[in-house]
């Protein structure tokens, strides 16, 4: 058998019945996208499985996910249920646009810098970033890009998209998205949430996630589930009634509608049980809370985020991310300045992360710091 390694670049662990081919005991601080699935979701997988059930969403799987997330959110809603997060991101968007449109988004949105161009080739949108401090758009950011309307020469302003957590890990309070929302809907705007950790957010801020959703204006959402314990996949949510059949033939031509849906919507409806989705991510958060406080005792580091969710941004001495990636996965965020991005999980542990402080620390020392 050829030799295996790992993105640290050392050896797997070895083949267990040829199926294994790492060491499960291992974790790393690149991304939460990098662990594996919640137990729970493992079992209501099982559950769902056996026997026949309508494809298509017509399942009766999807059916209780539609009443459920109505329940959370107090609203009538619609759902679509999704493979990923950049499908269901495009496809919310679609929805909300004529072929003129274009989003205002900020510069590190991801659907800006991670998703490709899928939103412009595949959505057929003009993406309009703006420059912010911390990730999070306000009102007069977006009139930075939100003008020019009757302008044929220019893609028409017609909804803005914030992310939740954003990208920096920074977390809108309700009252900055509902001032948002009323200013874009103000202008003609639809507002959309990609909500890849919208769970954090709700962790973080520490009350419904309707708050600063469906209360606070928010027009149509992603929610994210992948980040937080999934085997795939993520739902569109949409609490404008208008958009519902958009949506509907949409999701096909996105290639986005799954043929045995039961399965994403079971998932998500593991989630939802005994709030599972809250609980993963306040672990996740409380993860980097500690991360975050050992980090401030080490004056060699420089924290650029304020810690909000479940990830750590910050500066190192020059070589020290190298070697340290030599022992736990993690990814730059601006290697011109030295940045680096620190992702806690659902499964990470307190041991996880006082092993990567005295790691970090080691190397500090060694560098002189």
């Amino acid at each position: 058998m050829p030799q295996l390694h790992d993105e640290t670049g050392e050896e797997t662990y070895a083949v267990l019945d040829g199926l294994r081919l790492h060491d499960p005991s291992r974790r790393g601080f690149a991304s939460d996208n990098s662990s594996g699935v919640h137990p729970e979701v493992l079992r209501a997988l099982a559950q769902a499985n056996g026997g026949h059930q309508p494809a298509y969403g017509a399942d009766v799987y999807t059916q209780r996910l539609q009443a459920e997330l109505a329940d959370v959110f107090g609203v009538d809603v619609d759902i679509f249920a999704v493979f990923n997060g950049t499908g269901a991101n495009v496809l919310a968007l679609q929805a909300l646009l004529p072929r003129w449109g274009a989003v205002v988004c900020a510069r590190t949105a991801h659907i800006n810098v991670d998703e490709n161009g899928a939103p412009e080739r595949v959505g057929g949108m003009k993406l309009l970033p703006v420059e912010t401090p911390d990730g999070k758009l306000t009102p007069e950011l977006l009139d930075r890009e939100a003008w020019g309307w009757g302008d044929e020469h220019r893609a028409q302003p017609l909804a803005v998209s914030i992310t939740q957590t954003t990208e920096l890990g920074t977390c809108y309070r309700p009252d900055e998205i509902a001032d948002l929302a009323a200013h874009a809907h103000e202008l003609g705007m639809k507002v959309h949430v990609d909500g890849a950790r919208l769970a954090n957010a709700a962790a973080w801020l520490d009350v419904p996630v309707r708050a600063f959703t469906a209360d606070a204006g928010v027009d149509i959402l992603t929610w994210g589930g992948t980040k937080n314990g999934l085997v795939f996949g993520e739902c569109v949510v949409s609490f404008d009634p208008g958009l519902g059949e958009s949506l509907r033939y949409l999701r096909k031509m996105d290639m986005q509608l799954a043929s045995k849906s039961r399965f994403v919507a079971a998932q998500l409806l593991a989630m939802l049980d005994d709030d599972l989705w809250l609980r993963s991510a306040r672990h996740a958060n409380a993860m980097a809370t500690r991360l975050r406080r050992g980090v401030d005792l080490l004056p060699a580091v420089e924290v650029t985020q304020p810690t909000q969710s479940n990830g750590v941004f910050a500066i190192l001495p020059p070589g020290v991310a190298d070697r340290l990636r030599q022992r736990f996965a993690f990814h730059d965020w601006d290697a011109a300045r030295r940045e680096v991005r620190w992702m806690c999980s659902f499964d990470t542990t307190e041991q996880d992360v006082d092993d990567f402080l005295a790691a970090l620390e080691e190397e500090l020392v060694r560098d002189g710091g």
